[in-house]
């Protein structure tokens, strides 16, 4: 598998962690393994980053473990795993930091809907672009809110012909079912770097599915 040049931008090493922890939660200690060899990360095999915030941890291996999944598992089950184990790494993580900036469930559970959303979106992104390089935004497009990531750690480096960042699509759909309190939200991405447009953005339909 192609190595992807190191970005200079970074995510904290816990994030990492947090993210490997799901793979194997998802996949397996064997299945994780074969990944990381594939991925010619097996430095990482039983020698996780260490749960701490420095930033560390290079965009470019977190995106050569997504193309690891697709080419190991292909496009449809690289997908599946991608969502399961961001969705995970929302679960066991990314909601402790939420706590840190002042994101906590008490925080949300009396707001109405529609202002869950509009707060914890923002809340969401602010954890991402305070604890990592990966800066992040959300704008009210009216049917839909759009979340951008610039620079996308999921994608860095990789091309494709169709949007392939799965594990951020995964973590949001965690995240809104979270704030939300345990709705359903139709989360597209529409623009992917890979596909060389110049943002990773999802649009966060705001009517709850179902």
């Amino acid at each position: 598998m192609r190595r992807i040049e190191p970005s200079g931008y970074y995510y904290p090493n816990l994030i990492a962690r947090i993210y490997l922890e799901a793979m194997e939660e998802v996949m397996g200690k064997n299945g994780l393994n074969a990944i990381l060899n594939l991925a010619g990360l097996s430095h990482l095999i039983d020698n996780y980053p260490p749960p701490n915030l420095n930033k560390e941890f290079d965009f470019a291996d977190y995106s050569t473990l997504n193309g690891a999944l697709e080419e190991m598992y292909g496009p449809r089950g690289g997908r599946g795993l991608q969502l399961r184990a961001g969705r995970a790494s929302f679960a066991q993580g990314v909601r402790m930091l939420g706590a840190m900036v002042g994101v906590s469930d008490l925080a949300f559970r009396v707001l109405p809907l529609s202002a869950k959303l509009k707060a914890g979106l923002p809340a969401m992104a602010k954890v991402f672009t305070q604890f990592s390089d990966q800066k992040s935004t959300v704008e009210d497009r009216g049917d839909y809110y759009a979340y951008i990531m610039n620079p996308c750690p999921v994608c860095w480096g990789r091309k494709a012909d169709r949007p392939i960042c799965f594990a951020g699509k995964g973590l949001l759909e965690e995240g809104l079912h979270w704030v939300s309190g345990g709705r359903k939200f139709r989360v597209e991405e529409i623009e992917c770097v890979a596909m060389g447009q110049p943002t990773c953005t999802y649009a966060i339909y705001k009517e709850p599915i179902g």
